[in-house]
């Protein structure tokens, strides 16, 4: 069994409603984002050898994860505040980006988690999310 692991970049902007710290207020990050999967090798075909191709990874992680989240402000469906500002920036023409949980970097790595292995069918085995350079998440099921 293999592990391969490639990382990405991207900015979002967040806050937490009710939060009882400044993370109350909107403010952004740049976020690192480790995708790790886990597999066999390919036996034939141009992939063997290779559990898959990173460029292949780098193509699935831009689709479902990159292009929508990347420069967007991310919000909780569920906070009454957080919706109204993701509807005034929509008004503006910004990008927003709707999570139905609180926008924590503990949620946003099980949202990636679930969205790389269900909706990309990808052998996801851990996701690493840096809200900071000294801060970070591990999903793992």
């Amino acid at each position: 069994m293999f592990k391969i692991v490639k990382e990405f970049s991207f900015d979002m902007a967040h806050m937490l409603d009710g939060h009882d710290g400044k993370c109350k207020n909107l403010h952004g990050h740049t976020y690192k984002l480790q995708v790790e999967l886990c597999g066999d090798l390919h036996q034939s075909g141009p992939k063997r050898g290779m559990v898959i191709d990173f460029s292949d990874l780098k193509s699935i992680v831009k689709q479902h994860i990159l292009d929508p989240m990347d420069h967007a402000f991310i919000y909780d469906s569920h906070s009454e505040k957080e919706t109204k500002v993701a509807a005034l920036l929509q008004s503006l023409d910004s990008k927003t980006f709707a999570l139905t949980t609180r926008t924590t970097a503990e949620e946003m790595a099980r949202f990636i988690f679930n969205c790389l292995k269900y909706e990309a069918h990808l052998p996801i085995s851990a996701i690493r999310l840096w809200e900071t350079p000294t801060s970070f998440c591990e999903y793992e099921e």
